[in-house]
């Protein structure tokens, strides 16, 4: 049977499942695939390594990349499975629920030893932030190696989305931090991979692991919230790890308005405001009613981008830290670097922000952070996309850094104190808090060890050791050793 034919019967497949069996896959709109549905895949991506390309990466050379060009061979651990990478695109939804695809890379292990064939654990990651439209985790550099070392090397089937809007997709924007799209947009990729495993020979085992980085943590937990709300009968979440995510958006967003923004957010922002009007949010009647006019004419489509953020910033199309005013008010302490000239937001925008944060206070209790009623749009999107209004059943851990400048600790802080409250305390990691009989803390002290060199480092080159470790505390520093917080998690859970 030729593959084509193979994927024409999948999808059939999965048509004839959607109507008769699964109300989850109904068809959108009459002639369209069903959500989740194959659209094209599974296809062998080759691996550039720089000296050479390979259609599988073997343990030995990946051993060698991660000592010699990354430095992490002590956080991912000896390699023990070969790792091969197989491109899909499927089918999916918008912020709005139109219809839409998205491409996503199926990380598989294979290998002599037990821990590499026969059933493997499926993880499902989300990545966390890019600008670059053209992203995709096929690509395996940078975050999309972390995580196939650290997982599909170990044994795990890794399923990893690119997101609606990024690689091959044809979403014209990203709907960025949209919990039900964004959590739609992973459930509809497991779905697809999962019609994928046959093709390529693959055995899923019953345990499914989720896990993601920044706004992948913020993912991770919409997609658990998902399955376990609309999904149950169709997947079974075995334990979730939401790592430096921002959980608590509604929380976020007033401390960022009332003056204490923080770093990436003239990026992060309009990625943001862009969603949300796609989903019928009204934030503004128009750019300009929020962005200053050098900045409002185009801003809709200027992120994600195939120009690099510097270019952008060069170019004037945004600023690279001005979010508000030099003269807006109030102003943290720490915060001058957020409030200059050529700023981004409109100070008649905040003004009107911070007034219904006076007439409308949310977070008055933390048991029942969002019993509040805002009436700025912005505000309501916030709160509507804030993901403290529901109880995992499943186990969770939330992990971060409490001193990350660009996704604040107080997302998981919060979010830890809400399920708390509601009688399902999740595990929290925060590794600048070494403990006694700390179960993480061996990845405590390697972080805290990494960060101290890197001070070390910056002092005798004669460089800022403060901003040295800032500038790679969220990317870097607590990227890693969060994830291997979570892979102790899920190995924990395996019986």
């Amino acid at each position: 049977m030729t593959r084509t034919l193979y994927a024409w019967l999948t999808l059939a497949f999965a048509l004839a499942s959607a109507l008769t069996l699964t109300p989850a896959l109904a068809l959108a709109e009459p002639g369209l695939p069903p959500r989740g549905a194959l659209l094209a895949g599974p296809t062998p991506v080759p691996i550039d390594i720089i000296s050479e390309v390979v259609d599988k990466l073997e343990p030995a050379l990946l051993r060698s990349l991660l000592k010699r060009r990354d430095g992490l061979l002590a956080v991912t651990g000896e390699p023990r499975c070969a790792i091969a990478i197989h491109s899909l695109r499927y089918q999916t939804v918008g912020g709005q629920g139109e219809p839409a695809d998205a491409g996503a890379v199926i990380m598989l292990p294979s290998g002599p030893g037990a821990q590499c064939s026969g059933p493997r654990p499926v993880l499902l990651y989300a990545h966390g932030t890019v600008l670059d439209k053209t992203f995709s985790m096929a690509r395996l550099n940078g975050e999309a190696r972390l995580i196939a070392s650290m997982f599909a090397a170990q044994g795990y089937i890794v399923v990893a989305p690119d997101y609606a809007g990024y690689g091959s997709s044809s979403l014209p924007y990203h709907p960025y931090l949209n919990a039900d799209q964004q959590a739609s947009d992973m459930v509809d990729a497991l779905r697809a991979a999962r019609i994928a495993y046959a093709m390529l020979g693959a055995q899923a085992a019953p345990q499914l692991f989720l896990t993601g980085y920044s706004q992948g943590g913020f993912v991770a937990l919409a997609t658990q919230r998902a399955i376990q709300q609309q999904h149950s009968g169709e997947f079974s979440v075995t334990a979730t790890a939401a790592l430096s995510g921002p959980y608590a958006l509604a929380h976020m967003a007033d401390d960022i308005f009332s003056g204490r923004p923080n770093t990436g957010v003239t990026s992060y922002l309009p990625l943001l405001t862009t969603s949300g009007q796609r989903a019928g949010a009204a934030l503004y009647s128009a750019p300009e009613d929020l962005y200053e006019a050098r900045y409002a004419s185009g801003i809709e489509s200027l992120l994600p981008n195939k120009v690099r953020l510097d270019d952008l910033v060069s170019k004037g199309k945004l600023p690279k830290g001005a979010l508000f005013a030099r003269d807006s008010q109030p102003q943290a302490a720490d915060a001058s670097a957020f409030f200059a000239d050529r700023n981004l937001v409109r100070t008649s925008y905040r003004n009107a922000y911070l007034q219904d944060m006076a007439s409308n206070p949310c977070e008055l209790d933390p048991a029942q952070p969002l019993a509040c009623a805002p009436q700025h749009t912005l505000r309501k999107w916030m709160r509507k996309n804030d993901l403290r209004n529901y109880t995992p059943t499943s186990p969770l851990m939330l992990c971060g850094g409490a001193q990350d400048p660009v996704v604040p600790f107080s997302n998981a802080t919060a979010t830890y104190a809400y399920f708390k409250a509601h009688g399902a305390a999740p595990v929290l990691v925060d590794l600048e808090s070494p403990q006694p009989d700390d179960a993480y803390l061996p990845f405590k002290q390697a972080f805290a060890h990494e960060r101290d060199t890197m001070r070390a480092d910056a002092v005798k080159k004669g460089s800022d050791a403060v901003k040295a470790v800032s500038d790679r505390y969220h990317s870097r520093l607590a990227a890693q050793y969060c994830l291997m917080a979570a892979r102790s998690f899920f190995q924990s859970s395996i019986p």
